[in-house]
């Protein structure tokens, strides 16, 4: 469950590339079934059609749905959206790509205001992104029960279907948002991302969040390590940080994490590395059983409340992430060993988290802070003067806290 963006999830996060979401209960990723909701039903020349809702984000299914075609109108299909009328497309698959990214446009011609302090601009710019993704969530595509699309010029994506949603359970409707959002992610798949600080690539998973964040990579790779006997990676997501120790030579690595996805992909990308006998890949809630020199762990680093159970990757309301870590890492501390906590300050920038905050949750832990690392971000976004949270931004860094018991 490591801070990076996979290209899964658009709209959603607020601080990497390419858009993805997508690491409570499993903190990080969280795979949503609607098998228990009745099926999406509607009129299709003259017959009553009915299939499955199928949505990883948790969004409720649509109650009304119209057909769309090639014929359809952008502003026409945005009024439609708006309206909370979904629609089902029976068209060119490329022309509805198009369509949605008109629909996109529209969206975008009402920015959000700005806020009179950064904690308001930054629930705006929430909102905003909660409604456009609400509006293009509306333009739907049949998945039927093979995964096959079946509209002009649609590619293969029953391999794309299979990896993110496991064997076909019959007809679905999906929103061709999230549709492409597979697409993306079966990219990632395939080609990987290259971390040189492993000797390797790293392949996410749908749903997995990458590290496409390398400075906090980086700061695991070249803060001082006292013991190369045993090490913890809570909430391990693809693996990156258990490689990285594994690579920098600790015998032992327990790498946990929650949800099944993140799990499998960390043992494949261990695995593909030659380090998978030295890495125990274990389903826990925050920290496995015993203790360990060297316990490490990157949550969510933005404290607010998730729009949808993907954003549970990003979002950590309350801190409860944050703060089960630190309030569970004495207990797991072998005597003098250190807790490596990986943090950007942005939260404290968009006036989400004060540093003091921070520092009386490390104290009332029973915790001390031995040092800390830190570095600047290198994403684009960091960069962007166009971006609502460019200030805060162009302020952030992320920050490796050494932590040792009082």
């Amino acid at each position: 469950m490591c801070r990076g963006g996979c290209a899964s999830y658009p709209d959603t996060q607020i601080d990497h590339e390419p858009r993805d979401v997508h690491h409570a209960p499993n903190y990080r990723t969280q795979n949503v079934v609607m098998s228990g909701l009745p099926p999406v039903s509607w009129t299709e020349d003259g017959q009553a059609c009915s299939a499955r809702w199928r949505s990883e984000w948790g969004s409720p299914p649509p109650t009304r749905v119209a057909i769309a075609s090639d014929k359809m109108t952008a502003d026409i299909a945005y009024r439609l959206a708006c309206e909370g009328t979904a629609l089902l497309w029976q068209g060119d698959f490329q022309n509805a790509r198009q369509l949605l990214n008109a629909m996109g446009r529209r969206v975008d011609r009402h920015p959000p205001k700005p806020g009179s302090s950064p904690a308001e601009g930054f629930h705006l710019q929430r909102q905003a992104q909660s409604l456009r993704a609400r509006i293009l969530g509306m333009l739907l595509v049949a998945l039927e029960e093979d995964y096959e699309v079946r509209l002009r010029r649609a590619p293969d994506l029953r391999l794309a279907c299979t990896e993110a949603y496991g064997p076909a359970e019959g007809r679905a409707l999906v929103s061709l948002r999230e549709l492409l959002g597979l697409i993306g992610a079966h990219e990632w798949r395939k080609k990987g991302l290259v971390i040189p600080v492993i000797g390797g690539r790293i392949y996410p998973h749908y749903g997995v969040f990458s590290p496409v964040r390398s400075e906090y990579v980086g700061l695991v790779a070249e803060t001082p390590l006292r013991s190369l006997t045993r090490a913890f990676d809570i909430g391990t997501g693809t693996g990156v940080l258990a490689a990285v120790l594994a690579r920098r030579g600790v015998a032992h690595i327990v790498a946990t994490d929650q949800d099944p996805r993140a799990l499998a992909c960390a043992r494949e990308n261990l695995a593909k590395l030659g380090l998978i006998a030295r890495v125990d890949v274990v389903q826990a809630d925050l920290f496995p059983e015993g203790r360990a020199p060297l316990v490490v762990c990157n949550p969510p680093w933005v404290p607010a409340r998730p729009s949808s159970p993907i954003e549970q990757a990003i979002y950590d309301p309350e801190s409860r992430m944050l703060r089960g870590f630190l309030n569970g890492l004495a207990a797991h501390l072998e005597p003098g060993g250190e807790g490596w906590l990986l943090l950007s300050n942005l939260a404290e920038h968009l006036g989400l988290r004060t540093r003091e905050e921070l520092l009386e949750a490390v104290a009332k832990a029973g915790l001390k802070v031995i040092g800390k690392i830190s570095v600047r971000p290198n994403h684009p976004k960091s960069s962007d003067k166009t971006d609502p949270l460019s200030v805060a931004r162009a302020a952030e860094l992320t920050t490796l806290w050494r932590l040792g018991v009082l």
